[in-house]
């Protein structure tokens, strides 16, 4: 960044911290090559994330020039990488400080032993912990100072803390004397397995955080049946109109992300979302669909989803699963959401769990809307019915609360017609 107090210094390009709890990025290609010149607001980079690839804009007019990382490096959150330079000025020979929100903390030094010294019975101290890694390593109980970091430099990253509080919790104690002796044991031939291409960044990182969110936030689930007719009465109604007027056809999922963010507004905790220090309430609504990929799943924002028409939804849902799908998706369409909808209707699954998305406290999964069955005053009838799962962190929102918020989504989707006319 730019010295206010120097504004002729160089201006450092860093790995940006693009969301909650990253600590590396993958630079995908660089938009200009060293020693081009850049424009303010020009595209310069773009940054591959466990939820999309993301183009990054120069923050500065300049030269491109001290690169340091190329297409395919994974580089820690806040490291320079290029600097945006006045023509015939050379890049600083010091890295400067850079504020990211992602800076990585300096655990104290460990004396480490030379070869020939007697062999430490655990890994030398880290040199450096992430924000995150220690966060999880106070919540489990674990010593950092223990710890050999995978990370780059020797980074303890949050996957090292899970692994050791998994190992320490899954140990068995096994008595010296009944141990079998080490000839005894037989180290089993390696099995070299095909499971086809490598995963992606965001494949590897996708499930790494999926598996986060799964040990480490406690779930619980509700479930209701709602009648859609209300929804198909809207979607008949306004459904060509909004085509007529904006190229876009109305769907199921822009008239649910729309209901649900106006209940948002009535359940603030399940708007809520759990940090270190407990729970915070979000002053916006901003309703997070889960959208498909190539290589996995990514969460994009709808913006003022409580407020916003429903051609504005259409429009904004449409814009943002092209940009998934052709993966240049902007830091904006990937941040800030306080609630995730995860519909898998169109897949024909009649009902399902998701996973939810930290630190929300909550994501609704939504199946197909099918003909049913049903009681209905005076004897039995066919209904269009849809099935909805809440999941909810406990931490944030109870079962009387979850079951509170769902019931109100349930009335809602019956009272589309009032309620979205």
């Amino acid at each position: 960044m730019r010295d206010t107090k120097n504004p002729d210094m160089a201006v450092s390009v860093v790995m940006p911290a693009l969301e909650m709890a990253q600590e590396t990025g993958k630079l995908v290609s660089w938009r200009k090559q060293d020693g081009e010149r850049v424009v303010k607001g020009e595209i310069l980079l773009e940054v591959e994330t466990d939820k999309a690839v993301v183009e990054i804009e120069a923050q500065a007019d300049g030269v491109l020039g001290g690169v340091t990382a190329q297409a395919g490096d994974v580089v820690p959150v806040g490291r320079t990488i290029a600097w945006l330079l006045k023509p015939g000025e050379r890049p600083p020979a010091v890295t400067a400080e850079v504020q990211t929100g992602r800076k990585m903390e300096t655990a104290p030094a460990v004396a480490v032993p030379t070869a020939a010294a007697v062999q430490p019975s655990h890994p030398a101290g880290p040199a450096l912990v992430s924000p995150k890694a220690r966060r999880l390593a106070k919540e489990h109980g674990v010593d950092v100072s223990s710890i050999r970091g995978t990370g780059a430099g020797g980074e303890v990253l949050a996957e090292d803390i899970l692994a050791a509080a998994q190992s320490r919790s899954g140990a068995i104690a096994v008595p010296r004397a009944t141990a079998p002796p080490a000839a005894a044991v037989r180290t089993p031939p390696a099995v070299s397995v095909d499971v086809g291409d490598r995963l992606s960044s965001i494949g590897r990182l996708m499930a790494e955080r999926t598996t986060q969110s799964w040990t480490t936030v406690p779930h619980f689930f509700v479930t209701r049946e709602a009648d859609g007719r209300a929804l198909i009465a809207v979607r008949d109604k306004v459904g060509p109109a909004v085509e007529r007027a904006k190229g876009v056809k109305l769907t199921y999922t822009d008239m649910l992300t729309a209901l649900v963010a106006r209940v948002l507004r009535q359940h603030p905790r399940m708007n809520g979302s759990w940090s270190g220090e407990g729970i915070k309430v979000n002053a916006d609504v901003k309703v997070g669909l889960a959208m498909a990929v190539n290589d996995g799943v990514v969460v994009a924002v709808v913006q003022n989803a409580d407020t916003g028409s429903l051609a504005d939804i259409a429009v904004q849902r449409r814009d943002l699963s092209e940009r998934a799908r052709s993966g240049r998706l902007q830091p904006a369409d990937i941040t800030g959401a306080t609630f995730t909808i995860s519909n898998l209707g169109m897949y024909h699954v009649d009902a399902f769990t998701a996973i939810i998305v930290p630190p929300q406290a909550g994501i609704l999964a939504v199946g197909a809307m099918t003909d049913r069955v049903v009681p209905v005053p005076g004897g039995i009838g066919v209904r269009p019915i849809v099935s909805l799962t809440l999941s909810c962190d406990h931490r944030v929102v109870d079962g009387a609360r979850g079951a509170a918020f769902l019931n109100d989504v349930v009335d809602a989707i019956q009272d589309a017609d009032q309620r979205l006319a």
